[in-house]
């Protein structure tokens, strides 16, 4: 075994990022990219009138779907950035807050009419809005006590 008298000097933690957030700065940022699609293809081109099972009714939601891409690409902005625990939390319970809005008012207005088949998709378009509700509730009640957790001092 060979010992040294000079300690070893690595580089300064703040020099480069370390490999995990390197990698989550990826992902910050492809999400970011596919976000900025998804709103060009729901505004734009082609734009939520080529689906033919949404009625001329889902203008009445466009703005919160809006504004959920939006808070997205926002919060993967900061988190670019700057993205400890909890300010990743505090995104996530503004991110999902506003995606829950717009699916309570998506089935409040529900703009979705299939055409007539073996299984009534309406149906199951309420079934699948309602598992989205509910999942939402309890993602915010998680991000929520992540953000607590991670304001709270350790003991």
């Amino acid at each position: 075994m060979v010992t040294t008298d000079h300690p070893v000097h690595s580089a300064p933690r703040h020099a480069q990022p370390l490999p995990g957030q390197l990698s989550r700065r990826v992902g910050y940022t492809l999400a970011i990219v596919l976000n900025v699609v998804l709103l060009v293809l729901v505004d734009d081109v082609p734009g939520w009138q080529a689906l033919p099972f949404l009625t001329d009714d889902f203008a009445a939601v466009l703005w919160l779907v809006n504004a959920s891409i939006v808070a997205g690409i926002l919060a993967n902005s900061v988190y670019v950035v700057h993205d400890p625990p909890w300010v990743r939390a505090l995104g996530d319970v503004v991110t999902t807050s506003v995606g829950l809005a717009a699916l309570i008012r998506m089935w409040q207005v529900f703009p979705i009419e299939f055409a007539e088949t073996w299984v009534d998709m309406d149906l199951v378009a309420r079934w699948v809005l309602a598992v989205g509700i509910a999942g939402s509730v309890v993602g915010i009640v998680a991000c929520a006590a992540r953000l607590v957790r991670a304001l709270t001092p350790p003991d």
